[in-house]
């Protein structure tokens, strides 16, 4: 750091300039976050220079959305303005999820909080259909990023074939899936007979079964709440069986992205 007579604003004027106070300054100074251009040899005061309001902008900005002090240096120190922009997206993306993430627990809590609403429950008999699938053995943290890029798999391969889905995609989960750390899970689309390929294992067909039926209205983010109301209803009144569940998603991402919009039956199986 130079020391003598440095050009440039005094640490009052840069924090009027930049909307930092002298304090905050001092801090980012001590950490070497933010070096001022120089401390006047006499005075031992510090000293800004005009190009550096730009950073102080940026490190303000960067702060109140809570990303860290060492990522903060990674993105000063960037020479590159296109990798530091590309640095600047992957927090922005990061802070969207999170806030998605909190705004879809919010409203869950809302909903837990509120009156219970009446839950509808019907009983459906549904003969075996064909679909299209793709299985994997997966944790439920990572299903949401799972199924976000296998239903448009899916659905290429539809259209790859010359065909429409024959009905509206859904998944299975197994029990293990519930009760452990990982379990199987198969995401599919219907298909009507024609479509299914011979010795294609792309394609499989679903069992009969009979099923318990409710109606999750809302984001998938609080399904467990009428995942728990449907249980209840079922240990009441049925015999459930361990077979998997079965989300069909009457209204899904690939229809809106407002997840308040969201339709998913819950099909709960129990014995005929």
């Amino acid at each position: 750091m130079t020391r003598g007579m440095t050009p440039g604003v005094t640490i009052g004027e840069f924090s009027r300039l930049c909307h930092l106070s002298a304090k905050t300054l001092r801090y980012y100074h001590d950490i070497e976050l933010l070096v001022p251009a120089g401390i006047d040899e006499d005075t031992g005061y510090r000293r800004y220079a005009p190009g550096q309001v730009d950073d102080a902008h940026l490190i303000r900005r960067l702060r109140d959305l809570d990303m860290p002090i060492a990522e903060i240096r990674g993105v000063l120190a960037e020479p590159d303005p296109s990798a530091r922009h590309e640095a600047l997206a992957r927090h922005l993306d990061r802070m969207e999820a999170e806030l998605t993430r909190t705004r879809d627990v919010v409203l869950s809590l809302r909903r837990l909080l509120g009156p219970e609403p009446e839950l509808p429950v019907r009983h459906r008999l549904s003969a075996g259909s064909p679909v299209l699938r793709v299985s994997a053995r997966i944790t439920r943290t990572e299903v949401t990023d799972w199924c976000g890029r296998v239903f448009p798999e899916l659905y290429a391969t539809l259209a790859a074939l010359g065909t429409d889905p024959a009905g509206p995609a859904g998944a299975t989960y197994s029990a293990e899936f519930f009760e452990g750390e990982i379990g199987e899970v198969v995401a599919f689309v219907p298909v009507s007979a024609d479509v299914v390929r011979a010795g294609d294992d792309r394609f499989a067909t679903l069992p009969p079964a009979r099923y318990a039926v409710a109606v999750h209205n809302g984001p998938f983010a609080d399904c467990d709440i009428t995942y728990g109301r449907l249980g209840l209803h079922v240990a009441s009144h049925d015999t459930a069986l361990p077979d998997p569940i079965v989300e069909v998603y009457l209204v899904g991402p690939d229809e809106t992205t407002d997840p308040a919009e969201f339709r998913t039956e819950i099909c709960w199986p129990i014995s005929a």
